[in-house]
């Protein structure tokens, strides 16, 4: 029930943040910059400003190792063999392919964070935590924008998902900060 409310509420959010987005493209296109904000509990480096603190649901992209199952079986007493352990082959089966699924690359550590978008990268704190976690403008290779989601690549770690209201923005800030500035 909670699910589909917020579903909805998304759904409401989407025209809006499209506008959003494509109000601020507008807005930079005719020479317009983005505005500093003020960000009390983030420790910035010397030179380093905020730019946009909003929340989104986050998520990382990637594979983890295989956790093999338990063998799958039962025992027997057997009248010539004594008891002994018999394997469910099938069962084995179904459980490995299960494992190996689960363990594909896919969208995992699913969140709500704060995001803090500074001149120098995207300051992540997820909800219940009370560390930043930096990603650095220097080290992103991708921008991906959808409705309303963004997809931040980078060289050294794994893809960064961005979704909600305040995603479409946040994509075309950082696409222009990463034109502009490297």
């Amino acid at each position: 029930m909670w699910r589909r409310r917020q579903d909805r509420a998304e759904d409401a959010a989407r025209p809006d943040a499209v506008q959003a987005g494509s109000a601020l493209a507008l807005h930079l296109q005719n020479g317009g910059e983005l505005a500093a904000v003020q960000v009390d509990d983030l420790p910035l480096a010397d030179g380093e400003i905020a730019l946009a603190d909003v929340t989104c649901s986050v998520a990382r992209f990637y594979g983890t190792d295989i956790v093999d199952p338990r063998s799958a079986g039962y025992f027997e007493d057997h009248p010539t063999f004594g008891r002994r352990w018999v394997p469910n082959r099938r069962l084995d089966a179904r459980r490995r392919q299960e494992a190996e699924a689960a363990a594909e690359p896919q969208w995992r550590d699913h969140t709500v964070a704060r995001v803090v978008l500074t001149s120098t990268g995207v300051r992540l704190k997820p909800s219940g935590s009370s560390t930043w976690l930096p990603f650095d403008h220097a080290l992103l290779s991708g921008v991906t924008t959808g409705q309303p989601e963004v997809v931040l690549s980078y060289t050294l770690c794994a893809p960064l998902l961005l979704t909600g209201p305040a995603a479409p923005w946040l994509g075309v800030a950082i696409e222009h900060l990463r034109r502009t500035t490297f």
